[in-house]
């Protein structure tokens, strides 16, 4: 269906609503039509800029400056980004740093030297501003640093990590947390009591139960299934099993390339050195849920088999390999139960950390005397010439001593009391323990 688009004014921010061919409106989605434009309606972050806090002082006052708000999404930094302009009095300049290109930035900067000429302060507001490169952070540093542009960046990636240094330095970094279960039951009430029209809705108990834990934090994601669940209900009330449906429609949030994919990784691997195995279920499932690719999930358990685990139980890291081969062989969905198998498994494990603890001291005297020959007789000789040389010679052939065992020097001398693998007792390492002590107690003398 053809559409023509109206504009109109509002504030300093021009809206834009499409006309249906048969003249209907379509609907701006709720979650932008509900978005509060003073503090009276702003939910959360009350340790930030909740009353008596600095920065609201400094955003009330009008003299917030360039800031860089960083949390997950749904949480308000947009609408925050309004706010902090209102009271500025500004005009708002917003662009998406995915779409918006040095030439979109140069025609903002443009327009914000004209406003300045009459005496207008422009705030420009980049969504996603961990997506610019470098030459477009590098277009607006000089701006922001002698004021024409105040910048507030909205970003769910760590600013630190993908804003340049010369940028993040002159804009301060507002850490914002994912809402408590108690915001996004306020965000919920007051929209339900902000929404006009005939058809006047009511949300139940339960169901506003289940839409506030399905949200996660996340207020957009709560109001989009709050929308789906009003438009698909039939009767005057949302129900939970209304909730329920319109959920489905909502994927995990996750970026398979950004701080959530790395926290979430690392939230799994712990959970399995702590032995939580249902915290490791929980992981592993929003991983898989999410669309992450199994195979990096896959490469962490073959690690933590030795890492985490190693000797204290052997067989962890052959169930790990049993896994990958199936995850090879059979593929998604059906490789979650290989999956699941293997990592509960790994929880469940004896834990040892040994290993890698070897590897760390090894390395350490690889660097000092990696370059020092093997005594002569563990040497190669393979042709008997050599052996005129010292090489190969008084090698004993430990088979042929009872248990494999001899004395006998393998080391360099310079390296010859140092111990690298210290067996622990956890599971089996317990019996390698033994093992590794008898053989050294006999190689030593």
């Amino acid at each position: 269906m053809k559409r023509t688009r109206l504009e109109r004014k509002e504030g300093n921010e021009l809206r834009t609503t499409w006309l249906r061919q048969d003249g209907q409106k379509t609907m701006r989605p709720l979650a932008a039509r509900s978005r509060p434009n003073d503090w009276d309606g702003f939910i959360g972050h009350n340790h930030i800029i909740g009353q008596g806090t600095g920065l609201r002082q400094a955003i009330i006052q009008g003299t917030a400056g360039s800031l860089i708000l960083w949390g997950p999404p749904g949480i308000g930094k947009t609408t925050l980004a309004y706010i902090i302009a209102k009271y500025m009095q500004a005009k708002v300049e917003r662009i998406s740093a995915v779409a918006a290109g040095v030439k979109d930035l140069r025609a903002v900067i443009d327009r914000a030297s004209q406003w300045q000429k009459i005496g207008q302060r422009t705030v420009l507001l980049v969504d996603e501003i961990h997506r610019f490169n470098k030459a477009q952070q590098d277009v607006l540093l000089p701006y922001v640093e002698e004021g024409l542009l105040t910048l507030i960046g909205a970003t769910t990636e760590n600013p630190y990590f993908e804003v340049i240094a010369a940028l993040v330095s002159r804009a301060e970094v507002v850490r914002l947390e994912r809402l408590t279960d108690e915001d996004i039951g306020q965000v919920i009430d007051r929209v339900m009591k902000g929404e006009k029209g005939a058809r006047k809705m009511r949300i139940s108990t339960k169901a506003k139960q289940a839409l506030v834990m399905m949200a996660g934090g996340d207020a957009r994601r709560a109001l989009n299934i709050l929308e789906r669940a009003v438009l698909s209900g039939r009767g005057a009330s949302i129900s939970q099993k209304d909730i329920e449906s319109a959920a489905q429609q909502s994927v995990v949030q996750y970026d398979k390339a950004g701080e959530t994919h790395y926290d979430t990784i690392s939230a799994f691997i712990k959970s399995m050195r702590g032995s939580d195995v249902d915290a490791v279920l929980f992981y592993l499932f929003r991983m898989i849920m999410a669309g992450e690719d199994p195979k990096f999930i896959m490469r962490r358990m073959f690690i933590f088999a030795s890492e985490d685990i190693g000797n204290a139980d052997p067989h962890a890291l052959m169930v790990v390999a049993s896994a990958a081969q199936a995850l090879q062989w059979v593929g998604l969905p059906e490789a979650e139960y290989s999956l699941a198998h293997a990592a509960c498994y790994l929880a469940a494990a004896p834990k040892s950390n040994k290993v890698k603890i070897a590897i760390e001291r090894v390395k350490e005297d690889v660097m000092r005397y990696g370059n020092a020959t093997p005594p002569g007789h563990i040497t190669n000789a393979p042709v008997e010439g050599m052996k005129q040389h010292g090489k190969g010679v008084g090698y004993l052939y430990p088979h042929d001593w009872s248990e494999g065992l001899v004395k006998q020097q393998y080391r360099p001398d310079m390296i010859q009391g140092h111990v690298y693998y210290e067996p622990g007792t956890n599971g089996f390492e317990k019996e390698v323990k033994r093992r590794v002590e008898k053989a050294r107690g006999i190689i030593f003398g």
